[in-house]
């Protein structure tokens, strides 16, 4: 059954060529809502609209229309209006024909990557040459994204081809795939307002996910939180918004100062802002002049714009037609992911320079323009929308990553990014361990060092069992730090010839003996255990040293010797005897009193009650008051 699609189309094109009439033309809105916009007779900031469209299919397009400015003094407004754009709608007076904003203007919906577009060409009935000036517009359209774009005639005072423009407009967005649902919401401020009784109002257009009424929010880059009082779309009170919809926000707890153009409203689990940013450009060989190393720029991404001085990863200057790696360096942290698009002018705004993708949002100077970034950053920027690539590329630089956590601050949904990390792993190029994600090659490298970090141990303690867990955890670093990924490396271990025995592992045929050095020790101790076996000397005077500490140590790690407490050692034999007299007792006595026991046992009470004590705790014995019966 047909449904509802939501799509943005942002006018563009030269000052007082028609662009504000002809949204009123279509939608019976004039965008221009200010004072001075009215008096002056020109757009000078975004101005908005709605239209509603069917399609032949039967699909309804509710399209929210963001209304440019078109003089050159205010282009900073016009590229905070069209970074979200579905469809640009390229406005060319017939008389004028293709000025200089038309001609940036193209530039910029090229660069924030908008592809599909209709051009109006308005004052059509009063240019006697039409064709010509179609064909011109075409020409001029040759080698961008528009090529192809349809071309419509239009007249707002003789009503020629407005019909005709909403229809083409329907036909165009038919093909258009609209904003994309990545679960990760993100509305770029665009304007800030406050309303008597209402409070805090901001608009936007929403991205990436939906937003709903009473849910939390933060505002970053400030990282204020927030909650959502209200909601509107297309001037309609809402529970919820989703990707592609203009939509207010009434925030509650924030005042008009605590929000601004540039801001985004989104959740807080998407990372912090960024003040360094990697990224590639495109020059387009249209524009005017390079750009240089240290140069300073104006950045314009989402709504709002920092400045920043322009690190370049090679050292020639960036010509128009070509595209590099930089750095971003900016004046102050500003909110982004990975994989968006922005666009840089000059430092006085008087000419749009590039475009280009953010390639990383955690970018290091120290590091730009070592082997392994330049790398790293050359393979994202050879295929930036590859989920693939950009998870590989990653792990090439980080050798591992949280699964769950990666690209959390990308324009790939989560979906995207487990995909590609099974597709990886099929192919055996990264191997998954609970939440990690690794290079099959360094997985490799990590067995071997447990293997050797655990051979390492049995040469240089013959005496103990094995090493324990936590000191393998340590030597082999970050990836062992989680307990999941530790678990399935144990197991491919040993799969090569180790066992794990309750918190150590050791080699299946490693039998722990005393080193000459301890060998007097060991046959000291064994006879203190065995020359009064129920009554020991304290563990206390039976390891004055750490010597003798290390050779007792030795005697209950391989069953010669049990802990009973923690001043109480005896030998093996005097427990597996004082086990079965404390049975034989009970199976006498039914219910067997302390006095019982000694009368049997012949021992003190240092001895007899934490004896008695050990066999409560490993499930011989239960003890009621002051008798003991038998599990």
């Amino acid at each position: 059954m047909p449904g509802t699609r939501h799509f943005i189309v942002a006018t563009a094109g030269h000052v007082d060529h028609g662009k504000s009439a002809l949204v009123e033309a279509l939608t019976g809105t004039h965008p221009d809502r200010l004072p001075e916009e009215k008096a002056r007779g020109i757009t000078i900031d975004l101005g908005f609209a709605s239209l509603d469209i069917a399609s032949p299919s039967g699909e309804v397009f509710q399209v929210g229309i963001v209304d440019v400015p078109g003089h050159e003094d205010f282009v900073r407004n016009m590229v905070a209006g069209v970074g979200a754009a579905d469809v640009a709608l390229l406005v060319v007076a017939a008389d004028d024909g293709w000025m200089l904003q038309t001609e940036e203007h193209v530039q910029v919906l090229t660069y924030f990557g908008v592809a599909h577009a209709v051009v109006a060409l308005t004052k059509a009935d009063r240019t006697p040459g039409l064709e010509q000036a179609m064909d011109t517009v075409r020409l001029k359209l040759q080698g961008t994204l528009f090529a192809d774009a349809p071309i419509v005639p239009t007249s707002i005072v003789s009503g020629l081809g407005i019909e005709e423009l909403r229809s083409m407009l329907a036909h165009v967005l038919g093909r258009t795939l609209g904003a994309r649902h990545i679960n990760k919401p993100r509305l770029a401020v665009d304007r800030v307002f406050t309303l008597t009784g209402i409070g805090t109002v901001v608009t936007g257009t929403l991205l990436g996910g939906g937003l709903h009424t009473g849910q939390q929010v933060v505002v970053q880059p400030s990282g204020r939180t927030t909650r959502i009082r209200r909601m509107q779309s297309h001037n309609q009170d809402v529970d919820a918004s989703g990707p592609g919809q203009r939509t207010a926000l009434n925030l509650s707890d924030l005042g008009v100062n605590d929000v601004r153009r540039g801001d985004v409203v989104t959740l807080a689990e998407y990372g912090s802002p960024s003040r360094v940013l990697d990224a590639v450009i495109q020059i387009s060989s249209r524009a005017h002049r390079a750009i240089k190393n240290s140069s300073r720029v104006q950045v314009h991404y989402g709504s709002g714009h920092v400045g920043a001085t322009v690190a370049l990863l090679a050292d020639d200057d960036v010509l128009p037609g070509s595209r590099a790696l930089v750095q971003l360096r900016l004046d102050r942290a500003v909110f982004v992911f990975e994989g968006d698009r922005f666009t840089i002018r000059d430092w006085a705004e008087q000419a749009t320079l590039a475009g280009g993708i953010v390639l990383d949002t955690a970018a290091n100077p120290r590091v730009f323009r070592s082997p392994r970034c330049r790398e790293y950053l050359q393979r994202r920027a050879q295929a930036p929308g590859d989920t693939v690539t950009w998870v590989e590329s990653l792990l090439s630089r980080d050798t591992l990553a949280r699964r769950s956590g990666l690209l959390a601050t990308s324009v790939f949904s989560q979906e995207e990014v487990d995909d590609a990390v099974d597709r990886l792993g099929a192919a055996r190029a990264v191997k998954v361990a609970g939440d990690i994600v690794c290079l099959t090659s360094a997985w490799t490298m990590l067995i071997e060092n447990a293997v050797h970090a655990i051979e390492a141990h049995h040469r240089a303690h013959p005496d103990l069992l094995g090493i324990p867990l936590t000191e393998l955890r340590t030597r082999l670093g970050p990836i062992a730090e989680a307990t999941a990924a530790l678990d399935v490396l144990i197991l491919e271990v040993c799969d090569r010839g180790f066992v794990r025995d309750g918190s150590l592992v050791r080699r299946v045929t490693h039998r722990p003996a005393l080193p000459p050095p301890l060998q007097a020790t060991g046959a000291f101790l064994r006879t203190q255990l065995t020359a009064k076996p129920l009554d020991p000397p304290a563990r206390s005077i039976l390891t004055p040293d750490a010597v003798s500490l290390r050779t007792l140590r030795f005697l209950v790690d391989t069953g010669e010797a049990v802990e009973i407490s923690a001043d109480l050692v005896l030998a093996s034999e005097t427990v597996s005897r004082a086990r079965e007299a404390v049975v034989s007792v009970i199976r006498d006595k039914g219910a067997a009193t302390l006095g019982d026991f000694r009368d049997r046992l012949a021992c003190s009470r240092r001895v007899l009650v934490p004896l008695l004590d050990y066999f409560d705790r490993v499930g011989l014995t239960t003890r009621s008051g002051d008798r003991r019966t038998l599990v």
